[in-house]
Order: structure tokens, then sequence, then C-alpha cells
């Protein structure tokens, strides 16, 4: 595309996003004793009381993190970052390719978009307006406020399952080495079992249609079946390796602490049914999960570190 200044344009995108989810379907119903509950699939007769069942189907809706939008002001172009999200997102916008044009404040720059909203994050300026030029950017995204304080917090078990055992815990080899995942839990529960948010918060990210699982990283690494809920201080809870269509919240709701929330599963690079749980924090432009307390049936639980001990310090010569 050519402007009144001959600047040619080119755009690439690079960007988180999900697939459009399945229709999904969830129960509700008042059992003997009055109490509302919730499930993927309808009662037995013995335990309905006679108001019924209500059934309740929903889309999730695609939720790509951001989109960047170009604005021609002549001989500079404006540079948003349009966040689609219900939570705040950290955005980094940087020249894949420039060629008399320079970046206002220079790139790479970044800025942070709150939930549903839009920010200018730099002005694209022709450098000599008798000479022609080109560009192409790149804008990353990822969730969360670089600048959330987490704050001490009880969280409750993710499941009423009666037994609680733990295939990987913290710093485990398989796959909790990296800063995503450092801290992460993986339960040992059978698929099916029902998820239940730890903490109130909003549901930031969904993906639901995922149904495959091996241990090719490269092919599985990326993709699983997860749910990301953002909290009041800014950390973000993640519920992966779900149930093909195990889902049952939506984009932009609010939950409960212990509500209901969806299904565990066996999808993504996964060797076994599990829930794979982490507390993750933006630490600019990068994820990180946190250690965390959390509270099971029988008082606070204890997840034994597997990261590796520190190499033991060298003898110092007297």
């Amino acid at each position: 595309m050519r402007t009144a200044a001959t600047i040619a344009l080119s755009l690439i995108l690079l960007c988180t996003g999900l697939a459009p989810a399945e229709a999904a379907r969830l129960y509700r119903w008042k059992d003997k004793q009055g109490y509302t509950q919730y499930g993927d699939r309808p009662p037995e007769a013995g335990d309905l009381a006679a108001d019924g069942v209500d059934v309740i189907r929903f889309r999730n809706p695609p939720s790509a993190l951001v989109r960047l939008r170009l604005e021609n002001k002549g001989l500079r172009y404006q540079a948003w970052a349009d966040n689609l999200m219900h939570g705040p997102v950290e955005v980094q916008l940087r020249f894949k390719r420039d060629r008399n044009v320079v970046g206002r404040p220079a790139l790479p720059a970044r800025a942070t978009v709150p939930a549903r909203s839009s920010v200018l994050v730099a002005d694209i300026v022709v450098t000599d307006p008798m000479r022609g030029g080109d560009f192409e950017l790149l804008l990353d995204a990822l969730p969360g406020d670089p600048a959330a304080h987490p704050q001490d917090y009880d969280y409750r078990l993710p499941f009423d399952y009666g037994r609680v055992r733990v295939d990987q815990g913290p710093g485990g080899s398989f796959s909790h080495s990296d800063a995503q995942n450092l801290h992460a839990i993986d339960f040992a529960v059978p698929e099916g079992t029902s998820i239940v948010a730890v903490r109130e918060g909003v549901v930031m990210q969904v993906e639901s249609d995922f149904d495959k699982a091996g241990l090719n990283r490269e092919k599985f690494g990326g993709r699983a079946n997860f749910i990301r809920i953002l909290h009041a201080d800014g950390t973000m809870a993640v519920y992966a390796h779900l149930k093909p269509e195990g889902v049952q919240v939506r984009v932009g709701q609010y939950v409960r602490k212990g509500q209901y929330i969806g299904l565990s599963g066996n999808t993504g690079f996964s060797t076994a049914p599990h829930l794979h749980f982490a507390i993750q924090v933006n630490r600019g432009m990068r994820l990180e999960s946190i250690p965390f307390r959390m509270f099971g049936p029988l008082g606070q639980l204890k997840f034994p570190s597997q990261e590796p001990p520190a190499p033991a310090a060298a003898p110092r010569a007297l």
C-alpha cells in the first residue's frame, strides 16, 4: 500500500490467540436438600428435587490477546494495541524491517493495555519525506500486568477429590523446569474429575477443543485445553490439560472460590490424566510461576521441591 509520502506499509502481527471453541453444555439443578448443583451431565433421578434441570448452552468465543491497529496520519502512522481480553495485557512493538522510518518512542516499545481497551504504543514517523521508505512491525503480547503485586493468599484445593496425589511438584525435571512452570503442581486425578476455582476472579482465556496428547514436546508442548483466571491482585491461575470440551466457563465470566469450572483430562504434552496447576505473574514480557500456599480438607498441603540441590561451595584456600 502506498501513501502520499510513498511509504510501503507491511504488517506482520505475532500474538498469542486461541481457536474458536466448540459449544459447551452445563447442567444446573437443585438437590433434595435445596442446594444448587452444577455438572457436565444430568443428575441421577434420585438426586434431583422437583424443580427439574436447567441446561445452559454457550460457545466460548475466540480470544486473541491483542490486535494491532495502524492509523494513517500523513507522514506518520499511529500504532495502537487493542486488548480484546477481560484482563490486562502487556505488549511489545518492534520492527522486523525498517527503512527511512523511526519509532517514537524508539522501538522496541512496551505498553500495558487495560482490559477491553486500547493504548497508543508508538508513532511510526518518516525520517526523510523526500525518500521512499517501508517497514514491517511485530507485536508480541503476554497476559497480565507487570506492575501487579501478588498478595499472600490461602488457595483452596482445585477439586473435591478425597485423595491428593502429586505426580510432579515444583522444579520437576519432566516439564517444570522453565520459569512459567517452575512452581507448578501436577495433581494425579482421574479424567473427568470436576475442577473448581481456587480463588475468585475473572476468566481471561480458555481453550477446550484440543483432543490430542503425547510426548512430542515440539508438537504438543504449546497445546492443551486450559483456563486462565485473573485474580484481584494481578496473579493468574492456570488450570491445564483439561478434557476436550471440558471447559465449563466462558471468557469474561466472574467465578467464585470453589465454583465448578471444568473437567480434568489428558490433553497436550502429557503422559497420563492429571491437572496441571500454577499461579503465574507477568514479570515484564515474561510469564513466571510463583510459590503459593494451598489448603485441603486436612489443612495446608506440602509440596516438596524437586529442584536439584545447589552445588556445594568450593573450599577456600586459607
